[in-house]
């Protein structure tokens, strides 16, 4: 089975953002994957220094085959240096998973099978 770990912004830390929709719309990508038959899971953090810690426990969790990086960090001038460790960490801790890059929180599915196929 194949799997694909997802690191997003947390929406409650994002000004503006409705963040009940943004987390129902992240539940229905877990949703989708599990329909596919592939297992996911989802890291959320904040630009703290509680990320780079919450991300590399994800990262080593299991072997992942695809890590998406959510457009919410990539989209995100203020957030580019957490975008940068993101991928540097998926180097160092996941060097076998693929990187994908989502566009918004309801295509992170299609984004991982771009790279499982």
């Amino acid at each position: 089975m194949s799997s694909v770990l997802v690191v997003g912004y947390d929406p409650q830390a994002l000004p503006g953002v409705d963040a009940e929709v943004v987390r129902a719309t992240l539940a229905e990508e877990v949703r989708r994957f599990g329909e596919l038959g592939i297992e996911a899971a989802m890291t959320l953090v904040v630009f703290d220094e509680s990320a780079e810690p919450a991300i590399v426990a994800s990262l080593v969790e299991r072997p992942w085959d695809v890590v998406v990086v959510g457009g919410g960090i990539r989209k995100t001038e203020q957030l580019f240096p957490l975008f940068e460790r993101i991928v540097n960490l998926i180097r160092r801790h996941a060097p076998g998973a693929a990187i994908a890059f989502n566009t918004n929180a309801g295509d992170s599915v299609e984004a991982a099978q771009r790279w499982l196929q």
